[in-house]
């Protein structure tokens, strides 16, 4: 196996834990959200723990982070298509591969991070 098949095995086992990582996300927000339509509950004054809305918040900025993450595999997986992946952007030379087995969307070296 190649270096860029490797990349793009990975990156693809990636991609696929984060698109099952937000639909998971997306249906629990959508059940707080449906979940705090059907209540009349006060639930900024609820003693009994977090409010809905601060569980709404969190998840809500799982799913972002999610999203933000997908999209860096994507540019990961382009940059494979386009033969620059594992080159640093900033400084042109290669990305050691131990940085791109820990964080195999990097764009830079460790140097010009």
């Amino acid at each position: 196996m190649t270096d860029t098949e490797h990349a793009r095995d990975r990156l693809t086992d990636e991609r696929e834990r984060a698109t099952l990582l937000l639909a998971s996300l997306t249906r629990d927000f959508d059940g707080i959200v449906e979940a705090s339509a059907d209540s009349n509950a006060d639930d900024e004054h609820d003693p009994e723990g977090s409010t809905i809305a601060f569980e709404r918040s969190q998840v809500s900025t799982m799913v972002e982070q999610t999203r933000a993450r997908l999209a860096d595999v994507d540019d990961a997986l382009e940059r494979v298509e386009q033969g620059t992946y594992g080159l640093c952007e900033r400084c042109g030379r290669p990305i050691p591969e131990g940085r791109l087995e820990a964080r195999p969307v990097a764009r830079t070296c460790v140097a010009c991070s």
